[in-house]
């Protein structure tokens, strides 16, 4: 028990045991190493040795002198009586005489193991290189008939991807004598618009429905038919293209994955225990890269094969659909073209009748608007030949009235005047009357005079179009090889 206003200590001891074997170790550290007491520095709140609090003025000048004055010290200090209780902690005589012990026994133990080893391993090497070489000759013998099968279907492969490639060529001609045709279609398509769009500028009356615009409306719904069903044929021998295409990419492929496993089971037939480039390759054989069996390999490569096949089948049946639509069109198309040229030529011909007779019309016309235009001017001369014989007989009425008294009478002369007034009055209204009369009826020949021209201008601008402009386009009507496709 520490006395009162003492520094406070610790000290640790090694428990006994009866089971407990030291270490052993010849290093200087092993029976030198004895753990100093501890004590509490109350400043600085650590855990120190009192050997350190006493001796921390002194360290410097032993460390810097010789070991003998080092090795001094720590005798000193390793006897010194605070410091005795250290000594509980080293090896008794009866640790190290059972170390000893449990050495021997080890090594006898070690030695036993040893030579059975030895002999079950002499008669394990014997037994294990015949089964070896056996192994190997089997292995040998499955990676040739692998062998044989890799070739057998390299060479169905080949066949297939020869069939597809002239296939895809034939498709491919096909596919681009149907992009000719359809080109070739626009050029007709045009025209048919454009006489659409020039008959548009007909005027007036000749703005009809007539036989002509329904065969050029018909013509461009064929035209417009022709140029979906090419196009649809258009897309499907594209699709059918890219099929053909990716079978062969799958042939090639599965082709080139042949080539590359035939090559590298023809090196491992050949490999011996003598070839060179063998190794050893650590967990290899814990792998397992393999993606199919033997049974779904030679389905995958069938498949590929009948997949290509039917897809060559598909493609034939498209090339002869895409003939019959290329002849088909062609005809519907020409039968179209001929039927508008047959109602243009229809619709020209009425035109040009109707033209004559309009002109005819309008000469009559003319010659009556001149006579009616001399008697206008005959009833104005006439009115004009009324007014001094009026003014006359007025005259006289007015200078009558002047008469004085009753000499202001309405004798004879008075009614005379009065009746004379009276008659060139009703003769000057009458003759305004069938003046204007007159002046109506030449308004009415003008008006009609000037829907003569208007019409005989229509009918002029309607055979313009359909004569000169519509039929004069319509003669660049693509022929039937190169609507079919052929150059």
């Amino acid at each position: 028990m520490e006395l009162l206003g003492s520094t406070m200590t610790t000290t640790y001891a090694r428990p006994k045991t009866s089971h407990f074997l030291p270490a052993i170790s010849t290093m200087a550290s092993s029976y030198r190493g004895t753990q100093l007491p501890l004590t509490f520095n109350p400043i600085s709140h650590q855990w120190r040795s009192n050997n350190y609090l006493r001796a921390s003025s002194a360290i410097p000048s032993i460390r810097q002198g010789r070991d003998g004055d080092l090795d001094l010290v720590r005798s000193n200090t390793m006897y010194h009586p605070s410091n005795r209780a250290m000594l509980s902690t080293r090896y008794t005589p009866d640790d190290w005489y059972k170390s000893n012990q449990s050495n021997y026994r080890e090594s006898e133990s070690s030695r036993n193991s040893a030579e059975r080893l030895r002999k079950d391993t002499l008669r394990l090497m014997q037994d294990r290189e015949q089964l070896t070489r056996r192994t190997q000759e089997y292995t040998s013998k499955n990676i040739g008939e692998r062998l044989n099968d890799i070739v057998f279907w390299r060479s169905e492969l080949n066949h297939e991807i020869d069939n597809m490639v002239t296939e895809i060529a034939a498709l491919a001609e096909v596919k681009r004598r149907l992009e000719r045709a359809l080109s070739e279609t626009e050029g007709p398509l045009q025209v048919s618009q454009e006489c659409l769009y020039h008959r548009e500028r007909r005027m007036s009356i000749d703005l009809v429905h007539d036989n002509v615009e329904k065969n050029l409306i018909r013509e461009v719904e064929i035209i417009k038919s022709c140029q979906e069903r090419m196009r649809r044929h258009l897309d499907r021998a594209i699709a059918q293209l890219a099929s053909n295409r990716a079978a062969q990419h799958e042939l090639e492929r599965d082709l080139s994955d042949k080539v590359s496993a035939q090559r590298i089971d023809d090196r491992c037939h050949h490999l011996r225990n003598t070839s060179d480039g063998i190794s050893y390759y650590r967990g290899v054989d814990r792998l397992d890269p393999s993606l199919s069996l033997p049974e779904s390999w030679s389905k995958f490569t069938d498949d590929n094969i009948l997949h290509s096949q039917s897809q060559r089948a598909a493609s034939h049946k498209l090339r002869d659909e895409i003939e019959v639509l290329l002849s088909t069109t062609s005809n519907d198309m020409w039968t179209q073209f001929n039927s508008a040229n047959v109602a243009f030529t229809n619709r020209i011909s009425e035109i040009a009748d109707t033209k004559n007779s309009l002109q005819t019309h309008l000469a009559k016309t003319l010659q009556e608007i001149f006579q009616t235009e001399m008697l206008i001017d005959s009833l104005k001369k006439a009115l004009r030949d009324k007014e001094n014989p009026l003014k006359v007989a007025q005259t006289r009425l007015e200078e009558r009235t002047r008469r004085p008294n009753v000499e202001l009478c309405r004798d004879n002369p008075h009614h005379r005047l009065v009746g004379e007034v009276r008659e060139i009055e009703d003769t000057i209204h009458k003759l305004r009357d069938r003046l204007m009369e007159a002046e109506s009826t030449l308004h009415t020949l003008v008006k009609t005079k000037v829907t003569l021209e208007h019409d005989l201008s229509v009918k002029a601008n309607s055979l313009f179009l359909d004569q000169d402009k519509c039929m004069g386009m319509r003669k660049t009507f693509p022929s039937t090889p190169r609507l079919v496709g052929y150059t």
